[in-house]
């Protein structure tokens, strides 16, 4: 027995804005049965002593220490700008 019906999948497959027939959703029907009894085994493994966790890999922080450094002059800066008053850097308006 089947514990996703055809009609469940025609339902959310009509929420997906899918056209699907009545092949597929048996045969989408068949597969997600499939899918839900291989997860169901998961119940049967015994997880006692096991520590949740957020990722299956030990994984410590990776990015580099946030160090603030120089930045460029300002000068350097706008010293290639095609247009620039005062330090900035002018650009062409796009609000009318």
């Amino acid at each position: 027995m089947s514990r996703i019906s055809t009609d469940q999948v025609k339902h959310v497959a009509n929420l997906a804005r899918l056209a699907i027939t009545e092949d597929d959703a048996e045969l989408f029907a068949k597969q997600l049965d499939a899918i839900i009894t291989f997860a169901e085994q998961l119940n049967e493994v015994d997880t006692e002593n096991v520590k949740p966790t957020s990722h299956v890999l030990d994984m410590k922080n990776v990015m580099r220490e946030d160090v603030p450094k120089k930045g460029l002059d300002n000068e350097e800066v706008v010293k290639n700008a095609p247009d620039h008053e005062d330090g900035y850097i002018r650009v062409p308006s796009i609000l009318e």
